[in-house]
Parts: structure tokens; C-alpha cells; sequence
């Protein structure tokens, strides 16, 4: 299994990055909070979760240690993959997920897309304990915001990659961004995580 990679960053969006090491390109799908922790940096060490199927070999890549055990506990939970894993620390940051998860609250966890109240009270149960190993040790990595126009697309294209409708992507985007006319201008990471509220 792979550990991590540490090579070029020549690809970096809030759901994908291609990493160049040794002449390879590795294809990692990530979170917001490891995207934000990339953002206008050439190169990086990412630490990798590989799922080998039948039909295709993925690798999950993580800023931290500290994450990537979130997202292994997540996956632990019956019913959760490393998609919905990935949706979840996409939709909050990590501390906040903890802090969630350690005080049982159900209905910030159903706020995110595909978890409903079974799959949330599951959650709580079965990682109330064990979160409180990762609580505290988590680092959110806020980017910096680029122009809207630019902002607007990355943020519709991740969350098309996270399996939404591009149309119903658009109109969320955009009505979060009119919200926010006259106010300081949102980053990528901060319009996804309040459109998967929404969508």
C-alpha cells in the first residue's frame, strides 16, 4: 500500500490533484480542507488511502495524518464509503466534524448530502469514542480566495466531481455568491461546504 506522495502539485482542484513524482502523474481525489491546505503550493508530501476494485485503483490523498484517520473511521461506519468519507470532510472541517461527532450532534451531520438520521446516529455511535483521539489535531489550511468568475467555476466543477447536476451546481453557486454581494468575497472551500447544504 502506499503511505504518500511527495512530489509536484501540476493539477489542483477542490475534489481532484494530479501529483508528479519520479515522471509518474498520481490522480488523488481529496477534500476541501486538504485542497485549501495546497492551494499556491508548488510541490507537497500527501498522505494516501488506496482502494483497489476490480475496475479501478483510487487513491484519497490527505493533508494530515489526523484527517486521513478521520476518513478511515468514517469509512469504518456501515454505510459510508470513501465517497460520501470525502462528502462529509468536504462539508465541515475536520475539528468541527469531531466536534460533532463527540457531542452527538445528528442534525449537523444530516446537513450533508446522502447522510440521513440512520446513517448519522450510526456515526455517532460508533466513532463517539474514537474521535476523541483525532479531536484537537486537526488543521483547516484555509486558501485564499481567487476572482469570482474563477471562483465560481472551480467551485461548480468540484461539486459536478462530488456527483451533483451541473445546472442545480450553477444556481447553488450562484445564490450563495449573491448572498454574499458587498460582503468580503468567499474562497472556494467556504461557497462548496454551504452549497452542499443546500443541494
Amino acid at each position: 500500500m502506499i503511505e504518500y506522495v511527495r512530489g509536484e502539485i501540476v493539477e489542483l482542484s477542490p475534489a481532484r490533484m494530479v501529483v508528479e513524482c519520479n515522471g509518474l502523474g498520481y490522480e488523488i481525489h481529496i477534500s476541501l480542507t486538504t485542497c485549501g491546505a495546497y492551494r499556491n503550493q508548488a510541490s507537497g508530501k500527501i498522505y494516501i488511502y488506496e482502494v483497489i476494485r476490480e475496475d479501478a485503483r483510487l487513491l484519497y490523498g490527505f493533508a494530515t495524518k489526523e484527517e486521513r484517520e478521520l476518513f478511515l473511521l468514517l469509512i469504518s461506519v456501515s454505510g459510508v464509503g470513501p465517497n460520501m468519507a470525502r462528502t462529509i470532510l468536504s462539508s465541515m472541517p475536520p475539528a468541527e466534524l469531531t466536534d460533532a461527532i463527540a457531542c452527538g450532534n445528528e442534525s449537523a451531520l444530516t446537513l450533508v448530502k446522502g447522510i440521513g438520521s440512520k446513517t448519522a446516529q450510526r456515526v455517532i455511535v460508533d466513532l463517539k469514542n474514537k474521535v476523541k483521539t483525532v479531536a484537537g489535531k486537526t488543521n483547516d489550511g484555509a486558501g485564499t480566495a481567487p476572482e469570482y468568475g474563477e471562483t465560481a467555476d472551480e467551485a461548480v466543477s468540484a461539486l459536478v466531481m462530488l456527483g451533483f447536476q451541473k445546472a442545480a451546481s450553477q444556481k447553488a453557486v450562484q445564490t450563495i455568491l449573491k448572498k454574499a454581494s458587498g460582503k468580503p468575497s468567499p474562497t472556494v472551500e467556504q461557497i462548496i461546504r454551504t452549497a452542499l447544504k443546500m443541494l
